[in-house]
């Protein structure tokens, strides 16, 4: 290279304000590109089409044959399978939510009073967090709660005071099998919603418990009582907004542990709203009815979160 072809290098102008803006765009959707591309692919072009497919008579096919307008839900809301479907996940709910938050928010408690083994006993929680619901369901039905002798939990009932196998999962007076149901949702959640409540706990200043100290607070159930559990209201509001979401759409344990088998695997117990639509899109092939029935469940979930919200003032400003 010449002195000359040095000297232009040199003093070569850098580039324009509008040549890197459009090299940072570029960049911008190279990295953002397949993520859009998989939202629309997989999320949102479903979404419309599904709520297309709730107007339509779809039998055998998710192609749209006839519109019917209302027809799905009007069919859908006199069902009684239907209806019985949303007192189930009522009744589950009211079960598992506050037996989850109250046993989250004690582990989170015990965690972080642990010292230096708060580490350990967090991870020990959490692990049955990334255990999959299917594997712990088969596991609870087949192992735990197998109405053998030999069951985990007859075994306890028999040392304790020689109590009787009882057939958990197949007993629909008394209906043990709730007992199965939220046991097996219990362990597979409560190491996550202990994760959100500690990260709640440790946001308090210890100030605030030292000057209650001073003041003759005792800790324990006071400074739990007067501090802790109002400096978590905000965290109470979300984990309890969760849970009830997370319980109307269960589906995984009841469809594992309460399915007789057989090709339809046939549930006759308790049917949640997503197993009743899994059964009418999937096995009875109207996928019409099914969409529809899937914008229902979600409508649902949306008002109960909005009144749920709105009751404990989640999101409003406290007034100073």
């Amino acid at each position: 290279m010449t002195t000359h072809e040095l000297v232009e290098t040199a003093v070569s102008p850098p580039p324009s304000r509008s040549s890197r803006k459009r090299q940072d765009t570029i960049e911008f959707w190279l990295f953002v590109g397949p993520l859009v591309l998989g939202l629309l692919a997989f999320v949102y072009i479903p979404i419309l089409w599904g709520f297309v497919l709730s107007f339509f008579r779809a039998r055998n096919s998710v192609t749209p044959t006839e519109f019917v307008g209302l027809e799905n839900y009007l069919e859908l809301f006199g069902d009684p399978r239907f209806l019985d479907s949303l007192q189930t996940v009522i009744i589950f709910a009211i079960f598992i939510v506050p037996v989850t938050f109250a046993l989250s928010l004690g582990l989170a408690l015990l965690v972080n009073n642990a010292g230096v083994n708060t580490g350990l006993f967090r991870t020990i929680f959490f692990i049955p967090t990334a255990c999959s619901y299917v594997v712990a369901s088969l596991v609870w039905k087949t192992s735990l709660f197998n109405g053998l002798p030999s069951g985990f939990a007859n075994n306890i009932l028999w040392a304790i005071n020689e109590i009787n196998p009882i057939a958990w999962v197949n007993t629909a007076d008394p209906p043990y099998y709730w007992l199965v149901l939220v046991t097996v949702r219990l362990w597979l959640q409560s190491g996550f919603y202990m994760i959100i409540f500690l990260a709640g706990l440790q946001e308090i200043p210890r100030s605030i418990y030292e000057a209650a100290m001073v003041d003759g607070a005792k800790p324990g159930r006071q400074t739990f009582r007067h501090i802790t559990f109002p400096m978590l209201r905000n965290t109470s509001v979300s984990v309890i907004l969760l849970l009830f979401i997370e319980a109307f759409q269960a589906f995984d344990e009841f469809r594992n542990i309460l399915a007789t088998g057989g090709s339809s695997g046939a549930q006759i117990l308790a049917r949640p709203p997503l197993v009743y639509l899994y059964n009418v899109a999937f096995q009875d092939q109207n996928y019409g009815r099914g969409a529809a029935g899937a914008f229902v469940i979600a409508a649902l979930i949306m008002v109960v979160t909005v009144v749920q919200g709105r009751l404990f003032g989640f999101g409003r400003r406290e007034h100073q």
